[in-house]
């Protein structure tokens, strides 16, 4: 997948852009403690997470331990979630493409809330 994320160097150190001239969404989640979000994937959009605290991401069927900082990015398609253990997890989330609820399509969901 294309890197998301441009550094750009300055003589007081460096922006980071995450966009730039492109449609998009942009919103900071929050999990709870012990929570996950459901395992889903959207066909109208991609994702890029920047963590702001430690957690873990599950992508597909691997789970993996991510660090404060760190940026993963989701494609189109691609089954993922978040996943909290004793502590919230704080992800800043940018959303490529069209940005519709309806597109979520859910495959588990802790919730109930998977339409069968």
């Amino acid at each position: 997948m294309e890197k998301m994320v441009k550094i750009v160097k300055k003589p007081w150190g460096k922006e980071k852009h995450f966009i730039f001239n492109t449609k998009c969404t942009v919103k900071i989640l929050i999990v709870k403690p012990k929570q996950m979000l459901s395992l889903q994937r959207h066909k109208l959009r991609k994702e890029l997470w920047h963590f702001l605290t430690p957690g873990m991401v599950q992508i597909g069927s691997k789970k993996k331990k991510i660090k404060k900082g760190e940026i993963v990015n989701i494609g189109k398609g691609k089954a993922h979630r978040i996943i909290s253990g004793k502590t919230e997890v704080r992800v800043l989330e940018i959303s490529y493409g069209k940005f519709d609820s309806k597109d979520i399509i859910r495959l588990e969901d802790k919730y109930g809330r998977v339409k069968k």
